[in-house]
């Protein structure tokens, strides 16, 4: 059962004639009767009462029309909906992203795409470092926010925000007064680190000269429970500069460069490369990079040395 085979069977109801319906068909009487008959044998029951020149649906020819018709509108309605998605986009778009982009990064973004894409829904997947990739990878998520760099190569990769690491400290610590500093500075300094994660990893790096020398305190895996151990005096910390830029702003923390050079952070937006995507999600993809902005330099974003803010 087909649906052309449907149409010609409505069509005869219509006009209740096979050689008329052959006509507006654009088929031939024996093609149309053939379809008839196709149907009336997987159906396993007659359609048509043939009187003479005269036909009538039988009591089971009644009961299919109407179900027939219906099928024939659900796949017009169908068809509509889809069609109607190039006009106004529905659906959901699932995001995978770390708390902290979702929060100093991905605002102004939601918002935007919210206004030009009311019908779609955004859900966001909370995850971390790779998990972000598997998430894209097993589809369990459109796209995926993280830092990189990103070694898998069946995604694509578009960067859409940069900024840096800082060290973050109280206010009137004697290190917020230097314009830069070492990881020699830090030695005998307790140190709240990420738990994991890219961050941590070029962290790791850079303390390396010193490793043995060094105290870590604590481990955290929270954004905002560093910057509040950081103002509760419990030791020093590591945050990426947009991510505690009101802090800085009020003088409720210190912000530092690392030195001898900065280091750069880069959040790219990632997404299969083998996936199709909708006009909702192209247009995602044109707000974050509209929106997502870009603080290369800690001075840029309001978030300077102490001894440079006075």
């Amino acid at each position: 059962m087909d649906l052309d085979q449907l149409r010609t069977f409505l069509e005869i109801v219509r006009l209740k004639s096979f050689s008329k319906a052959a006509q507006t068909c654009f088929r031939t009487q024996p093609a149309i009767s053939a379809q008839v008959r196709q149907l009336e044998q997987e159906l396993g029951t007659a359609l048509f009462e043939r009187l003479g020149t005269k036909i009538s649906l039988t009591i089971a020819g009644k009961i299919f029309a109407e179900y027939a018709e219906q099928i024939l509108d659900l796949r017009r309605r169908a068809q509509d909906s889809i069609h109607e998605l190039d006009r106004v986009p529905r659906g959901e778009l699932v995001i995978a992203a770390n708390e902290a982009t979702c929060i100093y990064v991905l605002p102004k973004v939601f918002s935007e795409y919210m206004k030009n894409f009311p019908n779609v829904q955004l859900s966001v997947e909370r995850s971390y470092g790779s998990r972000v990739v598997e998430a894209v990878m097993d589809n369990l998520a459109d796209f995926g926010i993280t830092q990189l760099p990103v070694q898998e190569r069946k995604v694509q990769v578009v960067e859409i925000h940069s900024d840096e690491i800082i060290l973050l400290l109280p206010a009137k610590h004697p290190l917020a007064n230097k314009r830069g500093v070492t990881a020699r500075d830090l030695i005998g300094q307790p140190l709240l680190m990420p738990k994991s994660g890219i961050t941590r990893a070029r962290l790791d790096v850079w303390l390396e000269p010193v490793e043995s020398e060094i105290q870590i305190s604590m481990e955290l895996d929270s954004t905002e429970m560093m910057k509040r151990f950081v103002m509760a005096g419990l030791g020093l910390s590591f945050l990426a500069a947009s991510n505690c830029r009101e802090e800085v702003a009020a003088r409720k923390l210190a912000a530092v460069p690392l030195a001898p050079e900065p280091m750069a952070r880069k959040v790219a937006l990632i997404y299969r490369k083998d996936k199709a995507l909708s006009k909702a999600a192209l247009g995602f993809i044109q707000v974050i990079l509209e929106h997502a902005g870009s603080e290369s330099r800690p001075a840029e974003v309001g978030i300077v040395p102490a001894a440079l803010s006075t």
